[in-house]
């Protein structure tokens, strides 16, 4: 209806302006809190700055860069379906889901990663001599010392330190650039290891590497069969600098429950009681290496991103992982033993009368896995 000519607005007519504007008002917020919300993940489309570094120089400036101070969130996605076992839940976890990290890094002995889920988080505080892992939820504190085979912890999926250990035996060769690309908002460079060892199961690692720091920012690793990542850790926040040190520290607060973990203890403990079988100087084309405070009955054969190892185990150990692996999706059961491939990852039990039980694992194939039980022929391989 029209306005009586020589009166303002009626009430109706200005409760339709008012609710107008208040509409654009709302609108223009609206859009302000979406260009907003945006901002992240506008910052990571934006088009990286490449530098004429050459693959050997940031193979090196990675390496130099294991004392750079950081705080910041990462996550890791697996995608390795390895076989469970109540032993090894933790690990199959750690590599086959994704985990959000949380981290303070003042160093490689002195850092805090907190994990944290759904149900809660979990802090692994490192120090000169071991790890402190605090569950919150169940007021828990658990002491581990430092040993020469840890299972796989959060730290060590994060990229700088998984960047470095991958790249730490690196060949010239081995190393490519491959452009640039922006990682947490930051110009990362491409560097690709290409393994050269025929028995890897690993098609190539890519590592992202912070332009400034040298600190690798993300890292893929590609198994030979698929064309998708097995394993991919970046940053998705990170801010250079030295955290307080009281907030890496760590002391069990009263009250809480504190336990000393054995974890490692198993294995080093079968590789002395055990009567150890001889093991040779190579396997499967794999040079054996030596490491402090490993008993002769464990053997570690190959470098960098190709490793085998081989351990005995506690007969009570053997039976869930013997089942763990049968009844793994394409597992291979023959003479030669049980066998299934995670992935670039590769598992195999030998349980000959007398010896075993045995389990070879590593970075490599199953035919090289098979070829190093031939090998072994006190394990039951033939020469």
């Amino acid at each position: 209806m029209p306005e009586p000519a020589g009166q303002g607005p009626s009430a109706r007519t200005v409760a339709g302006m008012v609710a107008r504007g208040a509409a654009g008002r709302w609108g223009v917020v609206t859009a302000l809190v979406a260009v907003l919300a945006s901002l992240p993940a506008a910052v990571g489309w934006l088009p990286a700055s490449d530098a004429a570094v050459s693959a050997a120089d940031l193979r090196a400036a990675v390496l130099a860069a294991g004392d750079v101070a950081f705080s910041g969130y990462a996550e890791s996605t697996g995608g390795l379906d390895l076989p469970v076992t109540d032993q090894l839940t933790s690990v199959a976890d750690l590599f086959s889901d994704r985990t959000t990290m949380r981290v303070w890094w003042r160093g490689p002995a002195d850092n805090r990663v907190d994990v944290v889920t759904p149900g809660g988080e979990t802090g692994t505080h490192r120090d000169a001599t071991g790890t402190w892992t605090w569950e919150y939820e169940r007021t828990r504190a658990t002491r581990s010392l430092l040993a020469p085979f840890d299972l796989p912890a959060p730290p060590d999926l994060l990229p700088n330190a998984l960047g470095r250990r991958l790249l730490s035996e690196a060949t010239t060769a081995e190393v490519s650039r491959e452009g640039a690309r922006r990682v947490a908002g930051r110009d990362a460079l491409g560097l690709r290891l290409i393994p050269a060892e025929a028995a890897s199961s690993v098609r190539r690692v890519d590592v992202w590497v912070d332009r400034d720091t040298g600190l690798p920012l993300q890292v893929q690793v590609f198994g030979k069969d698929d064309d998708r990542s097995a394993l991919d850790t970046r940053f998705l926040d990170l801010d250079i600098g030295r955290p307080a040190l009281e907030t890496t520290a760590f002391s069990p607060p009263f009250g809480s429950t504190v336990r000393v973990s054995g974890q490692t203890d198993v294995v080093l403990e079968a590789g002395r009681r055990i009567q150890p079988v001889p093991l040779p100087a190579e396997l499967a084309g794999l040079p054996r290496r030596r490491l402090d405070g490993v008993p002769p009955g464990i053997g570690l054969f190959g470098r960098g991103v190709t490793l085998l190892a081989v351990a005995p185990l506690p007969p009570r150990l053997a039976g869930g992982l013997r089942h763990a692996l049968a009844d793994s999706p394409g597992a291979v059961v023959d003479a030669a033993g049980v066998r299934v491939a995670a992935g670039p990852v590769a598992l195999m039990l030998l349980d000959p009368p007398g010896h075993g039980p045995y389990v070879l694992t590593g970075s490599v194939t199953l035919d090289a896995l098979a070829e190093a039980a031939a090998q072994l022929p006190e394990l039951g391989g033939t020469p």
